[in-house]
């Protein structure tokens, strides 16, 4: 068992160092949407420090998102103000135990996720296609 669980973690962090910056943004995304599933868990089961802690990771990954944006480019002037309102909703969802308000952040983390999704899946589609025109 032991073993297992070392050659799993190996095989994360591997997955981790080897990804292009748009796969590190997917598994950002994917780990957002893990530990705000996990707070709305912990707030059916009235785990409060559970809640808590999975409420901060997911702000923790917002907070990193937001820190990699590039402000030169016009789409990112955009997802600015979304992360933050996400941010500040995820506060408010802490403060008062609300899952409502932690479903509705989990819609646009889903939302920007998917497009994302569509954004590296095109950008391998063109790089396909411009190495087989080489």
């Amino acid at each position: 068992m032991v073993a297992q669980t070392n050659a799993f973690n190996a095989y994360k962090q591997n997955s981790v160092t080897t990804a292009s910056p748009g796969e590190l943004t997917l598994m950002l995304y994917n780990g957002c949407l893990k530990f705000l599933n996990k707070a709305k868990l912990a707030i059916q089961a009235k785990n409060i420090q559970d809640k808590n802690n999975n409420i901060q990771r997911a702000q923790a990954i917002i907070a990193e998102l937001m820190s990699t944006l590039n402000m030169d480019v016009e789409i990112s002037k955009q997802m600015l103000p979304l992360y933050d309102y996400m941010n500040r909703r995820l506060i408010e969802a802490n403060i008062n135990g609300d899952i409502a308000i932690i479903e509705e952040v989990e819609g646009l983390v889903t939302e920007f996720r998917d497009t994302w999704k569509e954004v590296i899946k095109i950008t391998r589609q063109q790089q396909f296609a411009g190495a087989s025109e080489v």
